[in-house]
C-alpha cells in the first residue's frame, strides 16, 4: 500500500518519514518529519513528528507516537534510520499490529 498526499497545485505525491538536520556545523541534531519524497533533506515538510539527537549518550529519540502511526497506517514509508528509530521505541510493531487487525 502507497499513500499519497495532494499538495497545493492537484498532485498527488509519495511520503516519506525522514531526517531534517538541524543544529550548528559539526554538532547535528535532527527533526523526524513527513515531508513529500520529491522535496529535498531539508526543504518543506508536512508535519513534525519528533527530534532525534545522536550525540547525547545515549542517543535521544522522542517521536509522537500516535502521529507516527497515524502516518505509518497511511503508508508513509520510513527511512531506513527512521525505520531503526521507530523499531527501537517499538512503534513499528504497533504499526504492523494495528494493519492486521484492519
Amino acid at each position: 500500500m502507497t499513500t499519497c498526499y495532494q499538495l497545493r497545485h492537484n498532485t498527488l505525491t509519495m511520503v516519506k518519514i525522514r531526517l531534517r538536520r538541524t543544529g550548528a556545523t559539526k554538532k547535528p541534531s535532527y527533526r523526524i518529519v513527513v515531508t513529500d519524497s520529491r522535496a529535498p533533506r531539508d526543504g518543506a515538510f508536512i508535519s513534525v513528528i519528533g527530534h532525534y539527537d545522536p550525540r547525547t549518550e545515549p542517543e535521544t529519540v522522542v517521536i509522537k507516537e500516535e502521529e507516527a502511526l497515524k502516518w505509518l497506517s497511511q503508508g508513509a514509508q520510513p527511512t531506513a534510520t527512521v525505520a531503526r528509530l521507530l523499531k527501537k521505541l517499538g512503534i513499528m510493531e504497533k504499526s504492523k499490529t494495528v494493519k492486521e487487525k484492519t
